[in-house]
């Protein structure tokens, strides 16, 4: 079972969210907050898989509960999904580059909350990825980290490869036939690069991929 904790101010939300994961048959609801301070609460409590974290809350924000899921060695498993209500919003990548797996507008659809959920606990595929590069790369643009280019001195030819095409939103099936390897083998060269990199998800991977200059907005679709 994916155990996904819900973090919304709005009680309306968080009962529509819960109604369409406790549908689910792999999926189960493993706690509501209201706050980002409660969130943080319930998130080294219950363990969930997966946090749905809402950027404005009360008494602690979405972001500031973010860092410290991320920062905290204990819950280096859970992976947090940001929250908003706008596609662009510089906060979300501020999210990410702290550790967050992605985000999602609140009115996707709920195939593709769904989708998403499973993602981020495969780690297989970066979440809303058409708006998410966009938002990394609008970002990223603005803020070239002189570090995460030297870090690429660490990675293999195929590896910064693979990166590339992480980077501009490539599943491992599509890197594995664009690369006429098995996706076990691509899987295994992102693996490898988020390692060396100390990325924590995919997501961070894709930020660094812009940071490092190894991708480059233009190149979006």
């Amino acid at each position: 079972m994916i155990r996904v904790l819900l973090a919304d101010d709005q009680s309306l939300v968080r009962a529509g969210f819960r109604a369409l994961l406790d549908a689910q048959p792999d999926i189960e609801v493993a706690g509501e907050a209201a706050d980002g301070e409660e969130a943080l609460r319930l998130a080294r409590d219950a363990r969930p898989d997966v946090v749905l974290m809402d950027i404005r809350m009360p008494v602690l924000d979405g972001l500031a509960a973010t860092r410290r899921i991320t920062a905290a060695p204990e819950l280096g498993d859970v992976k947090v999904v940001m929250l908003t209500t706008f596609e662009l919003d510089e906060y979300v990548f501020e999210a990410i580059r702290s550790g967050a797996s992605g985000f999602l507008v609140k009115d996707t659809e709920p195939e593709e909350l769904l989708r998403a959920v499973r993602a981020v606990v495969d780690g297989d595929a970066l979440l809303s990825p058409g708006v998410t590069r966009r938002l990394i790369a609008e970002f990223a643009a603005r803020s070239k980290e002189p570090a995460a280019a030297d870090a690429l001195a660490r990675l293999t030819d195929r590896e910064r490869e693979v990166m590339t095409l992480v980077g501009i939103g490539l599943s491992n099936e599509e890197i594995a036939r664009r690369l006429v390897v098995s996706p076990l083998t691509a899987k295994t060269h992102v693996s490898r690069a988020m390692v060396k990199l100390g990325a924590r998800d995919r997501a961070q991977l894709v930020v660094l991929a812009y940071e490092s200059g190894l991708v480059r907005p233009g190149w979006l679709g």
